[in-house]
Order: C-alpha cells, then sequence, then structure tokens
C-alpha cells in the first residue's frame, strides 16, 4: 500500500486517477500529503473519524453537516446541503474576489506613483505650489469614490478559469509602467499650462487638478482588464460612479461651491486641451496594456 501511496508523487498532472480503497486513517494522509509535495493543492471531503487526519492535511478541508463532531472540527467547510456545486460557485467567487483585488492594489498603486513623480518634479521645477493641500486630499477623494466599487466590478471569463498567484513582480512592472505614462501626460499638461495659457498659480492647480482626476478615473476603466477596455464592460455601479465623477471633474472650475478649494474657471480651449490629453492618455495606456500583457503571467489578476 506504502508503494502505491508514493507512486502518486510521481504524477504530473493534477489529477488522480488511481483509485484507493480499505485505507487506513494513516495512509489517507500519506495520499493528502504526497500529492501537496508536488506542488497540488488538495481537497478532503470526509465524514467520519477516520477522515480527521487527511481532512486536518489537506489544504482545503470539507465535511457535510451530518458528520460526526470530530470531522465537522478538523474541516474547513461543511456543507450544510447534498450539493457539491457550491465548491464550484466558492471557487469562482473567490477568484473573482481575488481578482478585483488585485485590480484595486495595481490601479491605486500605479496612480500614485505616477502623481508622486509629477508632484516632485512639479515641486523643484515651479516658484509655486503645484496643488495646494487641500486640493489633493479632495482629489484623493473624489478618486477613491469609484475605486470603491471595483469590489462589484464585472471580471473576464478567462480569470476564474485558472487560479491566479500573488505575483509582486507583475505588480512591481505593472506600477512603473502605468505610473511612467501618467507622469508623462503629467508634465505634458504642465507644458500646456504654463507655454500654452501662461497659467498663473490659481489656473495652473485648476488645470492640473481637473487633468489628474480625469486621468485617474480612465484608468480605472482601461486598465481594469487585459482585453481592449471596450471589449470587457464595467460592472455598472463602477460605470456609473466613474461616468459621475468625471461629470464633476468637468463642472468643478465653474462652481460656486468648489471656490472653497480656491478653483478657477477654465477657459474653453485650455478645457477642450485638457480632454484631448486624456483621450491620448486612454491610447496610451492601451499601447501600455499590450506591451505588458504579452505575457500571461504578467497580469495582474485580469
Amino acid at each position: 500500500m506504502f508503494a502505491e501511496v508514493f507512486e502518486i508523487a510521481r504524477l504530473t498532472e493534477g489529477v488522480l486517477d488511481r483509485p484507493f480503497a480499505e485505507v487506513d486513517p494513516n495512509q489517507k494522509e500519506q495520499i493528502v500529503r504526497a500529492l501537496q509535495r508536488r506542488g497540488h493543492a488538495v481537497g478532503f471531503l470526509g465524514d467520519g473519524i477516520n477522515d480527521a487526519p487527511a481532512l486536518h492535511a489537506a489544504d482545503v478541508g470539507i465535511s457535510v453537516n451530518e458528520a460526526v463532531d470530530v470531522a465537522k472540527e478538523a474541516a474547513d467547510f461543511v456543507l450544510l446541503e447534498h450539493d457539491l456545486d457550491v465548491l464550484r460557485q466558492g471557487i469562482e467567487q473567490g477568484r473573482k474576489t481575488f481578482s478585483n483585488t488585485l485590480k484595486y492594489i495595481a490601479i491605486v498603486t500605479s496612480a500614485n506613483f505616477g502623481n508622486m513623480v509629477s508632484m516632485a518634479t512639479a515641486s523643484l521645477l515651479l516658484p509655486f505650489l503645484p496643488l495646494l493641500a487641500k486640493q489633493i486630499l479632495f482629489n484623493n477623494f473624489l478618486a477613491d469614490i469609484p475605486a470603491m466599487a471595483i469590489a462589484s466590478d464585472n471580471v473576464d471569463v478567462e480569470t476564474v478559469q485558472t487560479p491566479r498567484r500573488w505575483d509582486i513582480t507583475g505588480l512591481r512592472r505593472f506600477m512603473v509602467i502605468f505610473g511612467a505614462i501618467s507622469s508623462l501626460f503629467d508634465f505634458l499638461t504642465f507644458g500646456v499650462l504654463l507655454w500654452g495659457f501662461n497659467a498663473d498659480p490659481a489656473l495652473f492647480r485648476t488645470g492640473w487638478f481637473v487633468e489628474s482626476l480625469m486621468t485617474e478615473l480612465a484608468i480605472i476603466l482601461v486598465v481594469r482588464t487585459a482585453r481592449p477596455f471596450y471589449r470587457s464592460p464595467p460592472g455598472r455601479l463602477l460605470w456609473l460612479i466613474a461616468a459621475g465623477m468625471m461629470v464633476v471633474a468637468l463642472l468643478i472650475p465653474y462652481a460656486p461651491l468648489f471656490t472653497v478649494f480656491d478653483f478657477v474657471p477654465l477657459p474653453p480651449p485650455l478645457l477642450a486641451a485638457l480632454l484631448a490629453i486624456t483621450f491620448f492618455y486612454v491610447g496610451a495606456v492601451e499601447l501600455g496594456k499590450w506591451l505588458i500583457y504579452r505575457k500571461p503571467a504578467a497580469v495582474p489578476g485580469s
């Protein structure tokens, strides 16, 4: 029997096609651990006292409501109904949650990295603060509102077909590439404001605030998927909130309510220029996606 148990360790595929019968509790545990040594994630379903060691050793121990207390205590999950489909549903929901979590981390880190580089560079080169503290906080607040809706976002079908793992290298690459794209378009905005419109400090801050907020909202909708963004519709809540925040971003310079943040009205040609910058920014991000997603392992959660 032990020869057969350790033969399992030579399996190269994640499919166990050899039946085992009349095995004792220790041998069940040995089978589970043999598969784990080959890098497999092992689930074990049992309801008796003799299943407890294997339930405890498995990556996921599953028991049923009618099982003995020892088996239920050793299991990670106890099924209340006679339906194994709940396991499939749980796996799919877990993969969706993990994917959306990685989306949020990737989007926020890349946007913050780009803004940090832009702010630091502008602070060194300009004779005034590029944004006031209250404007920075207001920008972050508005950008975070749609980011909270990522938890309910749609995910691409291929995302839930295979399990994904935490990939810090892929996230770092993602952050640097898309953060750099964000900073490049910030610098373009600085040039348009200073040399194209001779902006004073108030106009500069208002213009960059609008551009920064619009591009942050755009990146949420664009980089949430490895597909072209128009081929992967976002969740309804995310789309409605992001679209609403874009409207707010465009109205902020003209609404008396927001004069407390020292914003000033933007001339129509400048507003048109900022919209054009946002449009080309979306195109640049799509190009960056094509470059970073050529290798499937580089995809952070999508």
